[in-house]
């Protein structure tokens, strides 16, 4: 398995300038200077600016953004497939940016691992040998990669498949042998970007849930690139979003969806299901001092979705909200479900809760 001293990723006041002489103008974005004043009167493009993001060692940082955004941009300054005009990418505490080739050619070896959304397979060799192409850069003999390849390939669901060629399997199969080949790195940092977004809505799904359920088990630090909400609600445990190479808000599912930092935010979440997203703890009354209800219970952090289901199926109005050690944290009632489901408006919390600072 990957290093488990990895500590994650700091990416601190990085712009990035595209143009012929992209330096000398960094002062004046940084005092205000528009992205359309920089390319209309220095004919250069802001792709990046002010991006200041961190992301814990083990949790899934998602950056959306709709086409133009700098997303991309983004990600590929994690492994320095561009580099920066200006800032800091912070990689277990190293600056990327200040490697120099030998030291950026080992990290992106052993550090990172890349999955695409065109898959980007060698179409002259066969699954396996597509799956253990890194771990051969990397020097390991051949009968070693082939273990390690076989027990990811068996993971995504291509047992059998290994003699295949790519232009014999659908897009979906595609994908797998691209987070296979990734997968069989074990590099701690693992990126992303649109790697869904070809495939159809259904294989996209069971895509998502493949990775989650391994990233139970090998919690690497990943960063998604995608422009689907749905797809950022379900895998981030951190959501960054973009417009015009800056980030308008930053935090999980739940802030996202409570909290919408502005009408551009708004208007991404409208059509959200929000039972999927909002949990019981942001809408939960708090218990009177000493008051310990029998009755229903219902696990801190379950969505409210989950818990609608709950309570229809006991044919309870109510339940008590419990931690995992059984202490009583609140409670829920069905109209504060149907209305968080609806409408965080309609809900009525108590004043301290989550969703109450919301509104």
């Amino acid at each position: 398995m990957a290093d488990q001293r990895f500590g994650g990723i700091k990416i601190r006041h990085l712009y990035k300038i595209f143009g012929p002489n992209p330096g000398a103008h960094v002062d004046a974005v940084k005092k205000g200077l528009s992205k359309t004043e920089l390319n209309e009167k220095h004919g250069h493009v802001l792709g990046l600016k002010d991006i200041n993001v961190e992301i814990p060692s083990g949790r899934i940082q998602v950056i959306m953004g709709l086409s133009g955004s700098g997303k991309s941009t983004l990600i590929r300054h994690i492994n320095r497939l561009i580099d920066p005009t200006a800032g800091e990418v912070l990689v277990d505490g190293v600056d990327v940016v200040k490697m120099n080739e030998t030291e950026l050619r080992t990290f992106r070896r052993h550090q990172t691992a890349m999955v695409f959304q065109k898959f980007a397979l060698l179409p002259h060799r066969n699954v396996l040998d597509n799956t253990i192409f890194g771990r051969e850069v990397q020097g390991m003999e051949r009968s070693k990669a082939v273990d390690v390849a076989m027990g990811w390939l068996e993971r995504v669901g291509l047992k059998g498949f290994e003699s295949k060629y790519p232009n014999q399997l659908s897009g979906g199969m595609q994908q797998r042998v691209g987070l296979a080949r990734a997968l069989s790195n074990d590099a701690p940092v693992l990126l992303m970007d649109e790697a869904y977004s070809a495939l159809d809505p259904l294989i996209r799904t069971d895509m998502q849930t493949v990775l989650l359920d391994i990233q139970k088990e090998i919690k690497k630090t990943i960063v998604f690139i995608t422009h689907d909400l749905d797809e950022a609600l379900r895998l981030g445990d951190q959501i960054a979003i973009l417009r015009d190479g800056e980030v308008i808000q930053q935090g999980t599912s739940q802030d996202i969806v409570l909290r919408p930092a502005d009408a551009y935010i708004a208007n991404f979440v409208k059509e959200v299901n929000r039972g999927r997203v909002i949990q019981v703890d942001a809408i939960m009354t708090s218990l009177h001092s000493g008051a310990v209800p029998g009755g229903l219970t219902i696990a801190s952090g379950t969505t409210v979705e989950d818990a609608v289901r709950i309570l229809a199926s006991a044919a309870h109005d109510d339940a008590r909200v419990v931690s995992p050690s059984g202490e009583a944290l609140g409670l829920v009632t069905f109209r504060q479900l149907a209305g968080a489901m609806v409408n965080s408006q309609e809900v009525a919390p108590r004043r301290d809760s989550a969703l109450s600072v919301a509104l």
